[in-house]
């Protein structure tokens, strides 16, 4: 197998491992109605560690699932002073604030000199693949993230991935 092949293959484990935790709630977060119209209630929300993150966020899925190629939606918790290491994503990452300020910055570093806020209300997109990190300051925030699986993240540098320490 090839070093390529290897990796792709490394990837697809590590994506199916830390989608398969969040999948498994998305069903229970709605209430479906006819014609397949759904309804998810703040109290219907079923919230999770997220292990392809640094310890802290919180992941509930309102649609998906996320380890397959359909439209996916989900909420992060992130606290106060949380940070998300230079990664990437398979897919274009859509992100509506809902509360706090979120802060996104591209490049494979972490450099809070070069990040944006997006404040409450705010909106962004990050095309697949692009190199890019994120964090929030004084106050925790709360996101809403819209793709279409399968999704994933991987780290540049591999110490920052919080599935490879002990």
């Amino acid at each position: 197998m090839s070093r390529s092949s290897t990796a792709v293959a490394c990837w697809r484990l590590a994506v199916a491992g830390s989608v398969a935790l969040a999948t498994a709630s998305g069903a229970s977060a709605q209430r479906m109605h006819d014609h397949g119209h759904a309804v998810s209630a703040p109290i219907d929300l079923k919230w999770m560690d997220l292990p392809s993150l640094p310890p802290g966020a919180k992941i509930a899925v309102l649609e998906g699932p996320m380890n397959e190629a359909v439209p996916f939606t989900a909420r992060l918790r992130l606290p106060a002073n949380y940070r998300i290491p230079g990664h990437w994503h398979p897919a274009v990452e859509r992100v509506t604030v809902l509360s706090g300020t979120f802060y996104m910055g591209t490049g494979e570093v972490l450099e809070t000199s070069k990040g944006v806020a997006v404040p409450i209300g705010g909106f962004t997109v990050m095309p697949a693949r692009t190199p890019h990190f994120a964090y929030t300051l004084a106050e925790p925030a709360e996101i809403q993230l819209h793709s279409t699986g399968p999704w994933g993240i991987t780290y540049f540098n591999a110490a920052d991935d919080p599935r490879k320490k002990p």
